[in-house]
C-alpha cells in the first residue's frame, strides 16, 4: 500500500514538472514573437519598431542608446500588443440611432450591434 502511494506521487510531480515545463516554453515562445517598439522618453520620438523578443529589444534599446548618446531613463522599450476594444476593429458595427432624444446630451440616444449580434450604448 505504502509502495502504491509513493508511486501516485511520483507521477502527480512527473506531471506537475511536464505543465511547468510546458508553460515555460510556452512563456518563451510567446516572449519571441512579441514584437516591441523603442522610444526616447523626453520627445516621445519612436526610435525602432517590430523588435521581435524582449531580449532583441533590451539589446536593441541598448544599443540606440549608445550611439545617440543617450541617459538609461531616456531610452524605453514596450510590447506592441494592441487591446481590442468593444465596437472597433475590422468589423465595427452598425451604429444605431434612436428616435427619442436624450436632453442630457443633447443629442439622440445611440448603440451599436457587433458581429454576433450583441447591444452596446455608446453614450
Amino acid at each position: 500500500m505504502a509502495r502504491l502511494s509513493r508511486e501516485v506521487q511520483l507521477r502527480r510531480a512527473d506531471l506537475v514538472l511536464e505543465t511547468f515545463r510546458r508553460m515555460r516554453c510556452k512563456e518563451e515562445l510567446s516572449e519571441a514573437v512579441t514584437p516591441f517598439y523603442i522610444w526616447r522618453t523626453d520627445s516621445n520620438q519612436v526610435l525602432a519598431r517590430g523588435v521581435l523578443g524582449y531580449e532583441n529589444a533590451r539589446d536593441k534599446a541598448n544599443e540606440l542608446r549608445k550611439k545617440l548618446d543617450l541617459h538609461w531613463d531616456q531610452v524605453k522599450f514596450k510590447s506592441e500588443k494592441k487591446s481590442k476594444s468593444f465596437g472597433s476593429g475590422g468589423g465595427g458595427g452598425r451604429v444605431v440611432t434612436a428616435k427619442n432624444y436624450n436632453p442630457s446630451k443633447r443629442s439622440y440616444f445611440k448603440g451599436v450591434y457587433d458581429a454576433k449580434g450583441n447591444y452596446a450604448d455608446l453614450d
